[in-house]
């Protein structure tokens, strides 16, 4: 563990542990802590190296969404996400080999940028206008699996969707949950042997931090108690926004 550590900076040490911190409590509902914790991770490593450091530690915490939310995930959902995520996984893992770091962060940018402002367009009234359909869940399970392949940034994307669906907050939290268990184990393999950036030391580093991780998703579950639906939703849209402004000023 030791050496694990010694290998960073004081300053990608801090921000790393920071990482472990807000991936716990957004796997435990406060999703606006993951889509705060992409960016700070690119600007320690950069964007394509971030991806690969923050997967192990992901996959560590979604066990934690699921055993606490598992009951509340709509499994109608995710029957139509799951196999246009595959394929979203696919064509980034082959785009990935051709984009370089200032091309990912742009991609991240935009991403942030126009999800924050479906987001709030649904919350000024626009979600009634949005129907529940197959071909919006297809269309947001490829980019979800895309962008969370490139950049994990499908915490953005499907916010956007299961807000959209109008889900209530466990019933969001639960199917997130299923969801990001199941297209982070799938995207393990494409980062090993067609991207190389899952080593070893990713996974003791993952596991080092499962500490901070546990602590971040004890104290997620505190938070999202305390918050009603309406409330829940314009958390997840003021997290985005801090994101946003942190990538815009990297």
């Amino acid at each position: 563990m030791i050496s694990i550590f010694s290998n960073l900076g004081t300053a990608s040490l801090i921000i790393t542990m920071l990482v472990a911190l807000l991936i716990g409590m957004a796997k435990t509902g406060v999703h606006g802590a993951g889509m705060l914790s992409v960016p700070l991770l690119a600007i320690a490593f950069g964007g394509r190296v971030s991806s690969g450091l923050m997967l192990p530690m992901l996959l560590v915490a979604d066990v934690f969404g699921v055993l606490y939310y598992h009951r509340h995930a709509s499994f109608k959902h995710l029957k139509i996400l799951f196999p246009w995520a595959a394929t979203g996984i696919i064509a980034g893992s082959v785009a990935g080999n051709f984009i370089s770091d200032e091309v990912f962060r742009v991609i991240m940018v935009t991403t942030i940028f126009s999800s924050l402002a479906v987001m709030i367009w649904m919350e000024m009234g626009g979600r009634e206008k949005i129907p529940d359909n197959i071909f919006l869940g297809i269309g947001a399970g490829f980019l979800g699996g895309f962008t969370s392949m490139i950049g994990n940034l499908a915490g953005t994307v499907m916010a956007v969707y299961f807000l959209s669906m109008r889900l209530p907050k466990n019933n969001f939290i639960g199917t997130a949950a299923w969801f990001f268990l199941v297209i982070n184990w799938f995207k393990v393999p494409f980062h090993i042997w067609v991207w190389h950036t899952i080593t070893i030391n990713s996974w003791l580093l993952a596991l080092s931090l499962l500490p901070i991780i546990l602590g971040g998703a004890y104290l997620g579950i505190l938070l999202v108690k305390k918050m009603n639906d309406r409330t829940y939703r314009w958390f997840i849209v003021g997290m985005t926004m801090v994101a946003a402004i942190i990538m815009v000023f990297k």
